[in-house]
């Protein structure tokens, strides 16, 4: 019954599951299902009480008679026995319950004693110790050899040193207590002492077990799994513009633990310091979502910035304070904040008490009043005068009691003396994060089109205010990639490809896009490639965005463009294709624009092909057509191989998807397509066909002839148009009058006529260069100008499931 998953490994990864994701019998299955997913057989699990437990242990505490009493601790017992009875079968399920039993029956002797107070921590671990046990009852049944592991016997935190872990005793007992070929199950937020009494870890103290253990163990990973998928740039519950930071520097994490943030806590991040132990938060509501990474990156993830509030600090003002006090304050209530003058401290309420009685100890008058606190926390943000210009204009009229900067220079910090309300907040992070989105930007395709992005893109980045927060991270050609998740120099991309880039194939590209750790992905697709425009569906599926200059997702088949379509809107993506016909002329726009407008479009037509275009512009009878052909190539005008313009298929796809965006279902093959090229050449090499292309000659020189003696010329068109219920499709070569709106081309421009409804006597015209490494390449960084700014704008729905 072993997953095949749950191996030994060489790294140890801890797993910790708080009690909302261990509320009920269905949430502990789905964490099963993510051990199953996510564990190997060497990991360890550290586990909070199920859902309510501590609510109810604490509850008994609050009985002052027996009837009360009873009526708690079966409500406690009815619970658990339900969890039991719901997920574990036979002898097991027996052995729960009288343990069950045996615990409770000690609650009950400890009240009718009136000795419950004194042994508040030992009632208060037993939640742990069931879920624990339940837990590894369960795995034993259906995935593995499971054992439950109590942290009073692991974890000794030393009494006479503000009961730090004993490193040591701590790391030998728990290399004890795991068992081999079992997947080891620890319980949080509880610990012994030297004095041999239970200790409590305080508010997240399960996750400061995890990262205990973690580092205990010399882990690399520590994940915890949560109610929500992340920590977030403010409180997602009162900003609903705020944003998951899915990557976030270790010294900015401990500065919002240390501010407050209601996910990471100080005590949670210190353990991992020294190992270098990789933290991340996730949900288990969510586990396929990618959650918040902590640990070092660069300057992408260095550029976020994040806001936090707290409106239940307390100011502990006293004129006697000395330098001796406030060191011992520093060392033992970890202060927010001591005032210049050194005569007041803000310190969190769970430090209060203890604090009064030192004071006290010491003879000292001192006054408390609450106050609360608004800051901007990043990376080394004190360096940064725009933000502190902001939050400084944004406070202009909130009347803060100080404005200062913490000293390691990672946040600003304003205090008030009235609570931060919940238009305050808002009003700051919209100011000082702009609501900005990290935007990661792959490129698909380094020909000579890629290339000429690439060279334009440093000045775009630069000037372009929508991609402000774009970040190139991704190269690939059809062979190797260079990824970066802290970014790749655009202006050096090129040659840190060559450097750099490595062997790779589609799926293995899938799979890291789809765990890229920005708000929003742009793959911009600049190959011809019909095998790369197959991934698309995937990358719909992860939410990324395609900016395409590949004719060939939208060419492909009605079943497969439909299901892309349909994706792209169950995924909430966008896919921009102006570039895939007429390079940057505004075709899809305007048609786009008539449609939405109410307008119905009956006829497109035109000449497609900027090739064709230059090759019947410049064909005269002057040369033959296959010298003209052979110039066309060297000069750069054609495909490497002048086939793929002379078949014909480029223009018909390009019709196909004009067709398509005007609303019309059609197959390729329902395009009638005239192919250029002899037949005898179609299926020779191409060095053949280039020494035979003078077969050309007498054709095109005998449909030239027949044009002028009509006063016209020959032009390759593509025509679709509507009658009724029915349509015609076709590409071709046509004889046109020279006064004919397609006759009098520019070389290489193309050249769209749209018929509509309101368009009908005198048709919409768009004419211009239809190709060029410039215009395609503009076309392209236009498409994504626009998808930045679209992106700006939208917000994502943030899903709580609470936050504890």
């Amino acid at each position: 019954m072993l997953n095949s998953k749950l191996k030994p490994q060489a790294k140890i990864n801890v797993h910790k599951f708080g009690g909302s994701s261990l509320a009920n019998a269905e949430c502990v299955k789905r964490v099963v299902s993510i051990i199953k997913q996510h564990a190997s057989l060497d990991d360890l699990i550290v586990v909070s009480a199920n859902g309510n437990t501590t609510d109810c242990l604490y509850a008994l505490f609050a009985c002052t008679d027996n009837d009360s009493f009873e009526q708690a601790l079966s409500t406690l017992r009815n619970t658990q026995q339900q969890l039991i009875k719901e997920l574990i079968e036979g002898d097991s399920a027996d052995l729960l319950v009288n343990y069950l039993d045996q615990n409770l029956q000690f609650i009950r002797q400890q009240f009718q004693q009136q000795s419950l107070e004194l042994n508040r921590n030992d009632v208060l671990a037993l939640g742990e110790v069931w879920s624990a046990k339940l837990l590894a009852a369960l795995l034993e049944q259906q995935v593995c050899p499971a054992n439950a592991i109590d942290a009073r016997n692991v974890l000794l935190l030393e009494t006479n040193n503000n009961f730090a872990v004993a490193e040591q005793q701590s790391r030998t007992q728990l290399l004890q207590e795991r068992r081999q070929g079992a997947l080891n199950i620890l319980t949080g937020f509880i610990a012994t002492d030297t004095e041999g009494k239970t200790q409590t870890l305080g508010r997240n103290g399960s996750d400061y077990s995890a990262t205990i253990a973690a580092h205990l163990l010399n882990a690399e990973n520590v994940t915890l799994w949560t109610d929500v998928d992340g920590v977030y740039s403010a409180d997602p519950r009162i900003v609903t513009t705020a944003r998951k930071l899915h990557r976030i520097e270790s010294d900015v994490a401990k500065e919002l633990g240390r501010l407050g943030n209601p996910i990471l806590h100080a005590n949670t991040l210190k353990p991992l310091a020294s190992n270098s132990i990789h933290l991340k938060v996730a949900s288990s509501y969510q586990p396929d979502q990618n959650g918040s990474e902590i640990g070092h990156f660069g300057e992408i993830a260095k550029g976020e910035i994040s806001v936090t509030h707290n409106n239940e600090l307390v100011k502990i003002s006293c004129e006697q304070f000395n330098d001796v006090e406030l060191q011992v304050i520093k060392n033992r209530f970890a202060p927010l904040y001591i005032c210049q003058d050194k005569s007041c401290v803000v310190i969190t309420p769970q430090f209060t008490d203890i604090a009064e009685q030192y004071l006290q100890g010491q003879n000292l008058k001192y006054k408390t009043e609450q106050v609360s606190l608004l800051a901007v926390v990043g990376h080394k943000i004190a360096e940064r005068g725009d933000i502190k210009a902001r939050f400084n204009r944004v406070l202009d009229k909130a009347q803060p009691l100080v404005i200062t900067q913490s000293d390691e220079g990672h946040s600003f910090l304003a205090f008030f003396a009235q609570q931060c309300s919940v238009e305050l907040v808002n009003k700051v992070h919209s100011q000082v994060t702009q609501d900005s989105k990290t935007i990661g930007l792959v490129i698909a395709g380094l020909g000579n089109i890629g290339q000429r992005f690439l060279e334009m893109l440093p000045t775009q980045l630069a000037r372009v205010l929508a991609l402000e927060n774009a970040h190139l991270v991704g190269l690939a050609t059809s062979k190797r990639a260079l990824i970066d998740t802290d970014g790749i120099v655009a202006s050096n991309a090129l040659d840190l490809f060559t450097e750099q880039s490595v062997d790779y194939d589609n799926q293995q590209l899938v799979s890291w896009l789809s765990h890229h750790p920005y708000d929003e992905l742009v793959l911009v697709d600049i190959t011809p490639s019909e095998d790369f425009s197959a991934l698309y569906q995937d990358l719909f599926k992860q939410g990324i965005h395609v900016v395409s200059a590949n004719k060939c997702a939208g060419s492909s088949s009605s079943d497969n463009y439909q299901q892309l379509l349909d994706l792209q809107r169950q995924f909430s993506c966008r896919w921009l294709v102006n570039t895939t016909v007429g390079a940057g002329l505004p075709i899809n726009y305007a048609i786009n624009d008539l449609l939405q407008s109410g307008d119905s479009i009956n006829e497109i037509s035109g000449i497609f092909s900027g090739t064709l275009s230059w090759l019947f512009a410049n064909f005269d009878g002057s040369q033959s057509f296959s010298k003209l052909l052979t110039s066309a190539l060297e000069q750069g005008y054609t495909e490497p191989d002048p086939r793929d313009d002379l078949s014909g298929l480029d223009v018909q796809r390009k019709l196909l998807i004009l067709a398509r965006l005007a609303g019309f279902k059609l197959e390729l093959e329902d395009i009638e397509c005239q192919n250029l090229v002899p037949e005898q050449l179609r299926n020779v090499s191409k060095q053949e066909f280039l020494v035979n292309a003078a077969l050309l000659d007498q054709y095109f020189a005998d449909k030239l002839e027949a044009a002028q003696q009509q006063s016209s010329c020959l032009r390759y068109v593509a025509r679709f148009s509507k009658d009724g219920d029915k349509y015609k499709a076709v590409v071709s070569l046509e004889t046109l009058s020279e006064t004919h709106p397609f006759a009098n081309l520019t070389p290489c421009d193309n050249i769209f006529s749209i018929t509509s409804d309101w368009y009908q006597d005198n048709p919409l015209i768009i004419r211009g260069p239809g190709a060029g490494r410039d215009v395609t390449a503009g076309g392209l960084h236009s498409d994504l100008v626009n998808l930045c700014k679209e992106l700006a704008v939208q917000k994502k729905q943030v899903e709580l499931k609470g936050i504890n």
